[in-house]
């Protein structure tokens, strides 16, 4: 009974007893993932708030070398844009210090600091006046009066610029936070674009356009708010100290004051949020539907946007180059628009018939559908013309076989049938080509066919125009595999 006991105390686990095992090795997993995420993601450990403050706050004020260096890169920026280089534009956007009261902005809101608050505000609007005016000035002395692309894309901000302004806040703080500084602040300055809204600013008070200076204010402004939101997360998240009050009544008052800012900040950004991703899904159904409806083989859509106007619905303006657009066919498109969930927007068609009646962006864009056209149209007859060669060389090697064969039976009646190949001979390094006939007679042997051969090779050679023929003779033998053979080369 013992020895019983004992086998079965040393036999194989059951399932019921694998089970809590196996529940066991998937929690440490679980753990040990866990424990990895938290090492490789953490960043409450490293975080140095004291020095992160002082840092921002040196930043802060624009006075003496940076309102210098800020003027400098906006009329840097300013000329990139008007001569649209983007690498200009970059380039200012590296050197300029529009950082700083930015993330102030944020930092102060998350620790409580109200005299820095107010401190940011100040220089913030002390940049924002020098970029304007500087900008102003720039476009107003400048002879360069168009609006290049690089303009013209400061108008309007989509939703990428919303996330790229929150992401960018976020990696320019938890920078910002480094004992050991990186190259990733400028990198913010660039990805948020920054300064090219405040020249575009500009451009538009010179030029006396309203829709370029508001919006590429409203650009900035949402920029500059998401950056600041960011850094009011993160500075929270990490638990940077918060200013105290001895005085409890002006403690209560600077968190009032603070949170009516905050609310100031975030209730118009989240406003903004809500009409920019509206916009966004707007835009891209108008796309869709001129991608899949609007077209016309007589002219070319030249240029296409979406015109919003207060109280009244957003207008989709199709300008095209060429013959009038039927008017059938615009209520055509007008018809499927519901189909889009454009139901609350026009359509509305302009037919330039001359250059003359466009502007610099139609014409520009005409000219590059002329030249992509040319280039189409080049390469298709290039593709033509080398098939065409390509053919011509194949029918010059065709070979009319039965032709020739019935002309050789009328001289040679013994003839019974003709074979004929071109055959291409390497010779000591040299390369020739050659024509090869192959003749079987319908006779008993091969006597008298050798004078036959010299002949019959010379009339190839004057009948089918070449240099060397090679002939070849056998006789026809139904049941015979391999046939005797005779051959000569002329």
């Amino acid at each position: 009974m013992q020895n019983d006991s004992s086998q079965e105390s040393k036999s194989p686990k059951s399932p019921d007893n694998a089970a809590p095992e196996e529940h066991h090795y998937l929690t440490q997993a679980f753990i040990n993932i866990r424990i990895f995420l938290n090492q490789t993601l953490r960043i409450e450990g490293n975080a140095h708030p004291e020095e992160t403050i002082e840092s921002i706050k040196a930043d802060i004020d624009f006075k003496g070398y940076n309102v210098w260096i800020l003027i400098f890169s906006i009329l840097i920026a300013s000329i990139g844009l008007n001569v649209n280089s983007g690498a200009v534009v970059i380039g200012a956007m590296l050197i300029s210090p529009l950082m700083g009261p930015i993330l102030g902005v944020g930092m102060s809101m998350g620790i409580n600091d109200w005299a820095t608050l107010k401190r940011s505000f100040r220089n913030f609007a002390i940049m924002f006046t020098v970029s304007i005016i500087t900008s102003t000035l720039y476009f107003l002395l400048t002879p360069l009066e168009d609006a290049q692309s690089e303009l013209l894309a400061r108008i309007r901000p989509t939703l990428l610029d919303v996330l790229v302004a929150f992401i960018g806040g976020l990696a320019g703080i938890l920078a910002a936070n480094r004992r050991i500084k990186t190259n990733v602040v400028p990198g913010v300055a660039i990805a948020t674009a920054l300064m090219p809204p405040l020249c575009t600013a500009g451009y538009g008070i010179a030029t006396g356009q309203p829709d370029f200076l508001f919006g590429a204010f409203y650009l900035f402004l949402i920029n500059s708010i998401f950056i600041s939101l960011a850094t009011f997360v993160i500075v929270r998240f990490l638990r940077f100290p918060i200013k105290e009050f001895v005085d409890e009544l002006r403690a209560r008052r600077a968190r009032r004051y603070v949170a009516i800012i905050l609310i100031l900040i975030v209730g118009p950004s989240g406003f903004t949020f809500y009409n920019v991703i509206s916009e966004s899904i707007f835009n891209r159904r108008v796309n869709t539907f001129i991608t899949e409806n609007v077209y016309y083989d007589g002219a070319e859509l030249v240029k296409n946007e979406v015109v919003y106007k207060e109280g009244q619905g957003p207008v989709i303006t199709l300008s095209f180059f060429g013959e009038n657009v039927p008017a059938s066919l615009i209520k055509a498109w007008r018809s499927k628009l519901d189909d889009y969930g454009l139901d609350n927007a026009d359509i509305r068609v302009f037919q330039g018939g001359t250059v003359a009646q466009m502007n610099s962006e139609e014409v520009t864009k005409l000219v590059d559908v002329y030249t992509d056209s040319r280039k189409e149209i080049q390469s298709k007859d290039e593709t033509i013309a080398r098939l065409k060669l390509e053919l011509e060389r194949q029918r010059e090697h065709e070979l009319p076989v039965a032709q020739l064969c019935t002309e050789l039976q009328v001289m040679y009646p013994r003839l019974h049938s003709l074979s004929l190949a071109w055959m291409v001979e390497f010779n000591q390094g040299s390369t020739d080509t050659l024509l090869l006939a192959e003749l079987k007679w319908n006779v008993p042997d091969t006597t008298g066919l050798s004078s036959q051969l010299e002949t019959i090779g010379s009339w190839f050679v004057t009948r089918m125009k070449v240099d060397t023929v090679a002939v070849k003779s056998s006789i026809y033998r139904a049941q015979e595999k391999m046939p005797e053979s005779k051959g000569i080369k002329n």
